[in-house]
């Protein structure tokens, strides 16, 4: 990766930490991020980030009254993301006009992680009061939940698989990690649970729906491991483990697309250091430099298979698949549109230069009709201090003076 000037430009819009990112599915240059201010915002990324910092976002969704920790994409509707905050409050919105579709506050107590299933027709979520809940959020409401899935007190996690199972990882009662493997229809017994090990560090899991198997990266680890889910016992088939002498501070998964196939290499993880950002690849050793089809089936492609009126109305589709025969092939850039009518009042108006005012035919009639009777007043009542740009004409006072420059006394 090469190490990066410290003066390199960042993303620089939150008053507070950063606590969560996730790329948008469907657009490789679109960020989601959410802070300790209360706020979600939506970015986007250009391919060249130039010498300037970003500090405007495309978009600032507004709704939690405390801290924001978990932002998440929806697996196959355009422009819908969900957003969990420490006032117990789950929000689903439309980036794309900055609306706030749904509102969802069944969980009474801190919400460690919300996972999507396939199609995006649930999600899953744990919570500190230690239940595994499963929600239809076009309902509002609870379909499915297990009290303590793992016996410890420690936070948990959860995932959905491709089959519409849940793998979860906690706690046991004496501090041991523990993964386990659930069917939400029939939670009264797991399909599988399996010890690993004693350490503080919470398991995070990452999944690939293709392969079907599970990376688990604990915080402070300095090692992954990773199993395979199979439809036969023992269900969950622990497969190896990576191992490295620095601990993780982090880390972070490549979408299935971007990883190199002519290195036979099926899943790259980034891992978060002190001051670096190391990736790591997965591959498997084959001598054949021919795709191996059996190592790349069809994987979901950028392209949304829902418009979120769609999804809202009660659809589901499951991901619009790929061919990785050739590789990635970036996807044209599109910029995300946001229309403006729902998220103006939340943004100041922008300003412009003198030089560009002259512009006054793409000004609303009300204002036009003001440009001319201020012309007019001017030409009476002359002023000796500049006139204020037409820029900023949207936002003065109407009020009728003897001058209708705001900047005379």
């Amino acid at each position: 990766m090469g190490r990066l000037d410290k003066n390199h430009p960042l993303v620089t819009g939150h008053a507070g930490p950063v606590l969560d990112i996730d790329w948008c599915p469907h657009n490789d240059h679109i960020l989601a991020s959410c802070s300790e201010d209360t706020t979600a915002m939506v970015w986007q990324i250009p391919d060249q980030m130039g010498t300037q910092p970003i500090s405007e976002p495309i978009v600032v969704l507004e709704g939690h009254s405390k801290r924001v920790g978990i932002v998440t994409w929806h697996p196959t509707a355009r422009n819908i993301l969900l957003t969990a905050g420490s006032d117990n409050l789950i929000i689903i919105w439309n980036v794309g006009t900055g609306e706030a579709l749904i509102s969802m506050d069944d969980h009474p107590d801190l919400i460690y992680n919300v996972s999507w299933n396939r199609n995006g027709s649930l999600f899953c979520t744990t919570c500190k009061d230690r239940r595994l809940r499963v929600c239809d959020p076009r309902k509002r409401e609870v379909v499915a939940e297990r009290m303590a899935p793992h016996e410890g007190i420690r936070p948990m996690r959860a995932i959905f698989t491709r089959d519409g199972n849940l793998f979860t990882t906690g706690f046991t009662r004496m501090s041991q990690r523990e993964l386990g493997l659930w069917d939400p229809t029939h939670f009264e017994e797991p399909i599988a649970l399996l010890e690993l090990d004693t350490s503080n560090g919470v398991l995070l899991p990452y999944y690939d729906p293709d392969t079907n198997m599970v990376y688990l990266c604990g915080k402070g680890d300095s090692s992954i491991r990773y199993f395979e889910i199979t439809e036969e016992p023992p269900y969950v088939h622990y497969l190896s483990t990576f191992s490295s002498k620095e601990p993780q501070r982090g880390m972070g998964f490549m979408p299935k697309r971007g990883v190199d196939v002519s290195k036979c290499e099926i899943a790259r993880l980034y891992k978060l250091h002190d001051k670096k950002c190391e990736p790591i690849a997965m591959t498997v050793p084959r001598k054949s430099d021919l795709f191996q089809d059996d190592l790349y089936p069809d994987t979901a492609g950028p392209d949304p298979a829902l418009e979120p009126e769609e999804w809202l109305e009660g659809r589901d589709e499951d991901p619009i698949l790929q061919s990785m025969r050739d590789g990635y092939v970036p996807p044209k850039s599109r910029e995300l549109k946001v229309a403006r009518k729902n998220v103006l009042d939340s943004r100041p108006t922008p300003r412009r230069s003198m030089s560009s005012c002259d512009g006054s035919a793409n000004l609303p009639v009300s204002q036009t009709k003001y440009i001319t009777s201020l012309s007019e007043c001017l030409s009476k009542n002359p002023c000796s201090r500049p006139v204020c740009p037409v820029s900023d004409l949207s936002v003065l006072s109407l009020t009728c003076l003897s001058c209708t420059c705001l900047s005379c006394p």
